[in-house]
């Protein structure tokens, strides 16, 4: 378990985030990075704000547990997510990346 800054338990994930696509979805591994699709365009912070949601969505987990901290103008991001172990963490990102 890694500890954030401000002394929550939480891990940091690398994701690729596709912002414009047909539908929000979870691709896959591209290296060792998560990629994400989300429909929200990259203006104003929505496709950020989609991928917050995605991500927590398919982790169950409560939107305020997951949160971009590196790379918001950027499609490479880097999410932090808090609100569970991290052996639970990668369980359920096993099963919903296949």
């Amino acid at each position: 378990m890694r500890v954030a800054s401000d002394g929550r338990c939480a891990i940091k994930l690398p994701i690729k985030v596709v912002p414009g696509a047909s539908r929000d979805a979870i691709a896959g591994w591209l290296g060792d990075a998560l990629k994400v699709r989300v429909a929200a365009p990259a203006e104003r912070g929505r496709a950020n704000a989609a991928v917050e949601a995605l991500v927590a969505e398919a982790l169950g987990l409560p939107r305020e547990c997951v949160r971009i901290v590196a790379g918001h103008a950027s499609a490479r991001k880097i999410v932090e997510i808090g609100g569970a172990q991290d052996a639970e963490i990668e369980r359920r990102l096993a099963s919903i990346v296949r």
